[in-house]
């Protein structure tokens, strides 16, 4: 029987650091702060959490502090080139309180479509647990047609995909192909609105970090027939996904929440880098004008 596929608002949940460790506080402090909101489950450990830069240690604690903090479902994310060592992560994993997996296609190695479904199928193997396929072309280097798609759809726990192959008419036409229970979440935040009224069921959304009821309630309104409302809603808001990618996630997303106090730094691992000073300048007057518009007082951070 199929497992249930994931829909709705899905959080990409950053990985809060400080002084080269894990900030244990303010991890527990964004997990309470977003099971208060909208939002209907939690990935961690994926891209933007910097999950890559997590040893295996960090990863296990991230996973058990956001289950303490909160009792939304929580989304693993995995990534890597060898099946076989995917195979292990998953069984290494096996006792997480964690629903499912997020796991992205192999990167750099650019498999054929055929090694592409043998890779998916060998993990759909090993777990019991849902998959959801992230298909990110422009980070991996090899895009999962619809063709191997809807060959791996047919398997009870490959539950979906978080849709970021940056093609429109690949996009359209899964959203046409694609058989019940499948869901397609969008995780192109620029396309957020468009994906939604084509069909999708969903999103993975690393800007929903800020204005989080306002991402979902886009999707209500959709959801309730308000065409024109969501269009409004959206025009408002569809500035801060552009503000929020002008440069390398999630550094600007982690600025933003050190500077509304969700986080007690804005740090990162290297290769990532922290902002310019110009793009800081302009998330401090975006987050002022919109303390400024909900009748907040700006009570910030100092800069550093």
């Amino acid at each position: 029987m199929p497992l249930p596929a994931p829909t709705g608002l899905w959080l990409p949940l950053i990985t809060p650091f400080r002084d080269g460790s894990l900030d244990e506080a303010s991890l527990r402090r964004l997990v309470r702060h977003y099971s208060a909101t909208p939002v209907d489950g939690l990935i961690l450990a994926a891209t933007t959490g910097e999950g890559m830069t997590l040893d295996a240690e960090e990863t296990e604690r991230v996973v058990a502090i956001a289950a303490e903090a909160c009792s939304l479902p929580l989304t693993l994310g995995l990534s890597g080139s060898d099946t076989r060592k995917l195979v292990k992560e998953l069984t290494r994993t096996a006792a997480w309180p964690v629903v499912g997996y997020l796991i992205a296609c192999p990167y750099y190695v650019r498999p054929s479509q055929e090694g592409l479904v043998r890779h998916f199928s060998a993990l759909a193997d090993a777990t019991d647990r849902p998959i959801l396929i992230y298909n990110i072309p422009y980070r991996t280097g090899v895009n999962l047609g619809n063709e191997a798609m809807l060959r791996l759809a047919e398997r009870p726990n490959i539950v979906g995909v978080k849709d970021c192959c940056a093609d429109a008419r690949q996009s359209f036409e899964l959203l046409r192909d694609r058989p019940a229970g499948f869901s397609v979440l969008t995780g192109e935040d620029a396309l957020f609105y468009t994906a939604l009224t084509q069909g999708a069921d969903g999103d993975i959304l690393a800007s929903a970090h800020v204005e989080t009821a306002s991402f979902a309630a886009i999707r209500d309104r959709l959801l309730a027939g308000d065409q024109p409302g969501a269009l409004a809603a959206w025009r408002d808001l569809s500035e801060l996904p552009r503000l929020l990618f002008a440069e390398p996630s999630p550094a600007p997303i982690k600025h933003w929440l050190w500077r509304t106090g969700l986080i007690d730094s804005p740090e990162l691992r290297l290769p990532m880098t922290g902002i310019s000073d110009a793009l800081a300048a302009r998330l401090d007057r975006e987050i002022e004008r919109r303390q400024a518009a909900e009748g907040l007082l700006v009570n910030r951070p100092p800069m550093r």
